[in-house]
């Protein structure tokens, strides 16, 4: 009698693929890093402009250096318009009527104009000097043989009266208001002086006195001629 035997496989089977088996991830690549290659040629030149662009301005310091070198830059400060006063006084004097103050002030001062302005809205001609004092500091002159309150109230930017000051043998007005310039105002000897400005009142003491001492000379002057002058006829 003949008997059959089945022979099983000699290993487990591998499982089959179902629809819930999820296949293994596959590893992420790297993208490749493109580095650009600028050829040799290329390269040369670039350096070449380089070096060209720092010879050229290696050149220009060069040229320019020696130039700023011998003309040094001026003192904003130390420079001042020479203006000689005297000289433009005795020009604006027929004009005046009047012995026009031309202060001999200390080294330090100077002025930056003088001038004799025609009779304007006020009606009222008058000389004038800018003075700047030793400090930097500014005052102006006015002087007027036909002064008028309204003309004073301009030229004193409407400032109120606030005192006297003392200058030498003179009393003079003092005129302040805050934010505004201060003025010193006196009659003297047939004309009115106003002087206005920033300064301090120790350089309007200055000022004051050098423009009386000037009226004062040039009067005294005009005097000791006035005979001499009568002899020569």
């Amino acid at each position: 009698m003949t008997q059959t035997h089945d022979t099983d496989s000699s290993g487990p089977n591998p499982p089959s693929a179902g629809p819930d088996r999820v296949p293994a991830a596959t590893p992420a690549v790297p993208p490749a890093v493109v580095r650009p290659v600028i050829p040799a040629s290329a390269a040369k030149r670039a350096n070449a402009s380089v070096m060209g662009m720092i010879l050229a301005l290696l050149v220009t310091v060069a040229v320019v250096l020696p130039i700023i070198l011998l003309n040094p830059h001026q003192n904003a400060s130390a420079y001042r318009p020479g203006v000689d006063v005297p000289v433009v006084a005795g020009q604006a004097k027929d004009a005046a009527g009047f012995a026009p103050a031309a202060a001999v002030l200390p080294e330090g001062w100077s002025a930056n104009y003088a001038r004799w302005n025609s009779a304007g809205p006020t009606e009222v001609a008058f000389w004038e000097v800018g003075y700047v004092s030793a400090a930097q500091q500014f005052i102006s002159l006015k002087q007027s043989a036909n002064a008028n309150p309204t003309w004073v109230a301009q030229a004193t930017d409407n400032a109120p009266v606030t005192g006297d000051r003392r200058v030498g043998p003179q009393d003079w007005e003092l005129r302040d208001k805050p934010g505004s310039n201060k003025s010193l105002i006196l009659n003297y000897k047939g004309t009115t002086l106003v002087l206005s400005g920033s300064a301090t009142l120790a350089e309007f003491d200055i000022l004051a006195a050098a423009a009386t001492a000037s009226i004062d000379a040039q009067q005294a002057s005009g005097s000791a001629s006035a005979p001499a002058a009568g002899s020569a006829k």
